[in-house]
């Protein structure tokens, strides 16, 4: 990685804009960074951090910090724009945080987003925009570079300060930096993964065990006190022997409770034959105490018997004189309905000559017959008064006929006129209605050559969208598939260093007695070697071979897919973007579509209404025209209806003259013949009420005289006597019913008496129940107990072996859960550091990061030699110090004294350049970590002026020997020397506007 570029605008103390040339500092290799205090030297490195990770380094980032310049004017946005080249593309990114920026509209600020922008220099075609998408920049840099912030702010801004306190520090910290930086994540992640199996182990385990605690409670509270006759174990949950100890007293209990079961065996027969005995005794008694109960009730129904007899001799004797008496009720019924005609006749009578005159209150029929033929004789006269009567009434009805359509023509009359005033207005709007119609056709055919270019660019933008989605899919696929071949390469290079240490082994395999080995040509081999543990054949080499070529083919097709999608998606982009510089989203796309469509519809909808129009028109005229008919077909209608009502008056006044004669004294005609025929109606209706009232008198009398041959027939000396001694159907049901009863009681007890057993029982002494149920409800009772006592005791049996078989199948069943626990929490012990059998009591994590740090170290030595010249040399240590654990302790090694301390006791000086060592070696590890990227740039910041002039030549010797093969290094330092040993500078000047840069080259 190598940068070209750098400009800087409104970041930090750089007020205005302000540009860094990379190249002319990095032509000379080794080029000074200087200012003076707070000029802003360490923003340069943050704008370039910044540029390619969207942050600065960690110790600056902190929270409420903003990167925009106080110097800088409100107008002026703050941006970093970095110009780098990485894994062989040459790139620019450009870079501007969330920041206030004055409103366009009002005063005051708004809060502007963050934005990123990324290009690629093509040399045909000149530099090409590749996304603005932060996440997408991010990913696409993070895998050119190979390195995350925390490492490349370690690796290519080498902060001395950090690296002076690590070798001071503890292996604690240095565990935190050194994980940081080599991801060592997935080892601790398996040390927790295997104490989270040994803790869910454990817990299977215990749980387990305190299942067979409570299934030995259970056995305790099912055995009683069969169980108490052994004591219960007293281990607890996961300790060894507790399922053997359960299971032995489980054993014990059962036996116990087994003797108890034979006992209440015995228990029970005893008791069955003496419950057997007091209920035959029971029984026996029961059955004398019920014949002699049976006895002395027969003798008490008797006696009731006898009580009751004098009533029923009434009952009898009521019945049959009730039954004489139902001969006697037709004559009876007939009489009362002789009556109520007599009395229906009699009431009709009197409302009908109340209606009469008071002189034809007391006429005859045949009287009130004459009256009623002389007054419709009367009515007959009246016929042609009514015909005149009626004429007259429809020439009236004629005239509110010719009225209501006069006024009807007028109606039509005023309508038309009033129709015909507005005619040439309508005429004219729907005339500008066709005009309106015909202008939408044509701006409905404008609209729909820009609605199909919309609709296919809004449809590019789903592609464009959706294929987004895709792009960031083949990326991940990418990154996947480069760590698989990452992995694959890494595991070839293992077993492959891992064969090559053990080649000696298979070497051996091929030597034969007496022929000359390949290597040393002798013909004898008296100690051939042997393999190790973990010996690698070349089968297994070529075979890790075959998956890395693999997994590289897998990337490679990664690298092609995503080149793919990035095409379509270009393509999709700019067929989105049509003619607009900016692309546009979906949602702006969508709003034109809908703009057009809905300003198309609206178009078409008043193109459509053309026919409609013309339809309205030639309506209109014809209207026009009904109207005009109408208005003179009305006027017509008028003038005949004149001559039509004066017909009418003179006819009218003729039939008043006849019907003046008629009516007499009553308003009309009508009403002199109603009035005639109520009087005939009534007259007819008292005649034939007077004849009903004659004939009902005449039934009643003959009623009278049969009921009273009726009775005396019977045995009665009145009718009244015979009707107080008829009964109803129900009260004699009710008699026989009671004379029923009294013969059946009295056959039931003559029954009785006869009986045998009874009057035996009678004559014995009376029956003792009360000692009989005694001795029975004592037997029963030592029946129930005993037989409760069995089974509470078989119960406990069947109980005690089922818990015991449980018991059993728990104690099968946690045996591989217990061995399984044994396994990994001998695993998790070993990762941990706390099993025995790990003698440093280093955990996995830690043991890793010795390894990685003795590579640092390793490293490190080579420049530390030459800059100390040959005097120290650092090495990792892996002893243990007081009670902490061992791994990652450093020491340095004095070749003067031959002695070897820790990096604690250096001075100042030699601090510095252990630790500009330490760095340069941690920056070359963690580079060949990250896939062997090359880092063509390098900034070392501060700890020059603690060295002697000696030592420090030394120190530039080294730093300039990083020059070799075109790698450029920049020093960040104010020590005065600096500016005289190195030519190539930039000069950061500070003042009151803000800070500038200087090139002095």
């Amino acid at each position: 990685m190598r940068l070209h570029r750098l400009t800087l605008t409104a970041f930090g103390p750089f007020g205005a804009t302000q540009e860094v040339d990379f190249d002319a500092l990095s032509s000379a290799g080794l080029f000074l960074l200087h200012g003076p205090t707070g000029a802003g030297k360490t923003s340069v490195l943050d704008a370039v951090c910044f540029a390619l990770y969207g942050a600065v380094p960690g110790a600056r980032q902190s929270p409420g910090a903003t990167l925009r310049s106080d110097h800088a004017p409100a107008g002026l946005p703050t941006e970093v724009t970095l110009e780098l080249t990485v894994g062989g593309r040459r790139l620019e990114v450009t870079r501007s945080p969330a920041q206030p920026r004055p409103k366009k509209r009002g005063g005051g600020f708004t809060q502007e987003k963050a934005q990123s922008r990324l290009r690629s220099y093509d040399p045909g075609r000149g530099w090409q925009a590749l996304s603005k998408s932060h996440q997408e920049i991010g990913e696409e840099l993070a895998q050119l570079i190979g390195m995350s912030r925390d490492q490349f702010c370690q690796v290519v801004l080498l902060p001395q300060g950090d690296f002076a306190r690590f070798l001071r520090s503890d292996a604690e910290a240095r565990g935190r930096l050194l994980g940081k930086l080599f991801d060592t994540r997935r080892f601790a992640a398996v040390e927790e993964r295997l104490a989270e199996l040994r803790r869910g182990a454990e817990a299977k385990v215990k749980s387990g065990d305190e299942q067979i605690l409570a299934l030995a409670q259970r056995i305790a509270q099912a055995g009683g006190p069969a169980a108490a006759e052994a004591v219960p174990p007293a281990d607890r949950p996961g300790e060894p022997g507790l399922a053997e100890a359960v299971l032995e007293w489980a054993a014990i209990a059962r036996g116990a409770a087994r003797e108890h079961l034979d006992i209440a065996h015995a228990v029970v027969a005893e008791a069955e034959s003496r419950q057997l005995t007091a209920r035959r005794a029971l029984d026996a008694e029961r059955e004398l105490a019920r014949l002699q109960q049976r006895y002395a009730e027969t003798l008490r129904r008797a006696e009731a018997l006898e009580q009751r007899r004098p009533e029923h001799d009434r009952c009898q004797e009521r019945l049959e004189r009730a039954r004489k008496a139902d001969r006697v009720a037709p004559a009876l019924e007939l009489r009362e309905e002789a009556e109520r005609a007599h009395r229906a006749a009699s009431d009709v009578l009197d409302g009908t000559r109340a209606l009469l005159t008071p002189e034809l209150s007391d006429a005859g029929a045949d009287q009130l017959a004459e009256l009623e033929r002389r007054f419709r004789q009367e009515l007959g006269t009246l016929e042609a008064a009514r015909k005149a009567e009626v004429r007259s009434a429809r020439i009236d009805e004629e005239r509110v006929r010719l009225n209501r359509d006069a006024r009807a023509d007028d109606e039509i009359v005023r309508e038309a006129e009033a129709w015909l005033t507005g005619w040439d207005a309508a005429r004219a709007e729907l005339t500008q209605r066709i005009e309106t119609a015909q202008e939408a056709a044509t701006r409905a055919e404008q609209l729909a050559g820009q609605l199909a270019p919309a609709r296919r660019r809004l449809d590019a933008a789903h592609r464009r969208d959706g294929l987004a989605a895709d792009v960031q899919d083949a990326r991940e696929k990418l990154a996947a598939a480069r760590e698989q071949a990452l992995a694959a390469h890494e595991s070839w290079l293992g077993l492959r260093e891992r064969r090559l240490r053990d080649i000696a082994a298979e070497l051996a395999t091929g030597l034969v007695a007496g022929k000359p080995c390949a290597v040393c040509g002798s013909a004898e081999h008296p100690a051939p070697a042997s393999p190790g543990d973990g010996h690698v054949d070349r089968a297994t080499e070529e075979e890790a071979l075959a998956g890395h070529r693999s997994a590289e083919e897998a990337r490679a097709r990664a690298e092609q897919q995503l080149g793919l999608v990035r095409e379509r998606h270009a393509t999709a982009e700019t067929e989105a973007r049509g003619e607009d510089s900016a692309a546009p989203t979906v949602a702006a796309l969508h709003s034109l579509v809908d703009r057009l469509s809905d300003e198309h519809t609206e178009a078409h909808r008043l193109a459509a209404g053309t026919h409609a129009a013309r339809e309205a028109l030639a309506a209109a005229e014809r209207e026009h025209a009904t109207r005009v008919e109408q208005r003179q077909e009305a006027r017509n209608r008028a003038a005949a209806r004149t001559s039509e009502r004066e017909a009418l008056d003179r006819e009218q006044a003729g039939l008043e003259e006849q019907l003046a004669v008629a009516r007499g004294e009553s308003a009309s005609v009508a009403a002199h013949a109603d009035r005639l025929t109520r009087r005939v109606a009534r007259l007819a209706d008292a005649a034939e009420a007077v004849r009903a009232e004659q004939h009902a008198a005449q039934r009643r009398k003959e009623a009278d005289d049969r009921l009273s041959d009726a009775a005396f027939r019977a045995g009665f000396d009145t009718p009244q006597a015979a009707a107080a001694t008829l009964l109803d159907a129900a009260a004699q049901r009710d008699l026989q019913h009671r004379i029923d009863v009294w013969q059946a009681e009295a056959a039931a007890v003559d029954d009785r008496r006869s009986e045998q057993d009874v009057r035996e029982a009678a004559t014995r002494p009376p029956a003792d129940l009360a000692a009989a149920e005694s001795a029975h409800e004592a037997g029963e009772w030592l029946l129930r107990e005993a037989t409760s006592a069995r089974s509470a005791a078989r119960d406990r049996c069947a109980e005690l072996d089922r818990l015991s078989w449980t018991a059993a199948e728990e104690v099968r069943r946690l045996g591989p859960v217990r061995q399984e626990y044994e396994r990994v929490a001998r695993l998790a012990g070993l990762t941990a550091g706390t099993s025995a059998d790990n003698e440093r009591k280093m955990r996995l994590e830690a043991y890793v990061l010795a390894a990685r740090l003795e590579q640092v170290a390793a490293a490190a030595t080579a420049r530390l030699q030459r800059m100390s010249s040959g005097r120290y040399t650092l090495v990792h240590s892996d002893a243990r110090s007081g009670g902490r654990r061992a791994g990652l302790g450093l020491h340095v090694v004095d070749a003067w004294t031959g002695s070897e301390r820790d990096t604690a006791t250096l001075s100042g000086g030699e601090t510095f350049f252990a630790s500009l060592a330490l760095a340069l070696g941690l920056a070359d590890v963690v580079t060949e970590e990250a896939g062997g990227v090359r880092l063509d740039t390098l900034f070392i910041d501060e700890g020059f002026g603690s060295l002697d002039d000696q030592t420090l030549d030394e120190v530039l010797d080294v730093l300039d020997s990083l020059r070799e093969r075109d790698r450029s290094v920049g020093i960040v330092s104010h020590v005065a020397d600096l500016r005289r040993r190195i030519p190539a500078r930039l000069e950061v000047v500070k003042d009151r506007h803000g800070s500038t840069v200087h090139h002095r080259l």
